[in-house]
């Protein structure tokens, strides 16, 4: 995921840029899931507290073999259940330019466009999602 992201913007894990390690991800306050077929992983993605007390969704990734079967709406859906698990009621995230399908499923998941909430110097798209409303009635983002 690093290396596919380094690619369109740059290492996002430089200076000033939101972090995502795995102490940010740690429990009780984080998560991190891996989605796995035939026991070869295919995707992951994490989520960690902000200093509001919503959460924001990070390091969403679905490996390229395994992209356009919606599994990316179903990672972001097992992120929310982790998330209001743990207690968070908002979930925030965010997507680059260079991924406009991303921001797409996000929308098509109910999520809200916002300003800028974490500094981010790559992304455009922003978006928050109150996590008490319950799914969305369509959990592939198939819009």
């Amino acid at each position: 995921m690093l290396a596919e992201m380094a690619e369109l913007y740059g290492d996002i894990t430089r200076p000033g840029m939101p972090t995502a390690t795995a102490a940010d991800f740690a429990p009780p306050a984080g998560g991190f899931l891996v989605g796995f077929e035939d026991e070869e992983a295919v995707c992951c993605g994490g989520f960690k507290p902000l200093p509001d007390g919503a959460c924001e969704i990070k390091r969403m990734y679905v490996v390229p073999a395994a992209r356009g079967r919606g599994l990316g709406a179903v990672l972001l859906h097992a992120l929310e259940d982790a998330a209001r698990a743990a207690g968070y009621r908002v979930a925030r995230l965010d997507a680059g330019p260079r991924q406009p399908g991303v921001a797409r499923m996000y929308r098509a998941q109910g999520y809200r466009d916002i300003a800028n909430f974490n500094g981010n110097l790559v992304a455009t798209y922003f978006g928050e999602r109150d996590l008490t409303a319950g799914a969305v009635s369509d959990p592939a983002g198939a819009g």
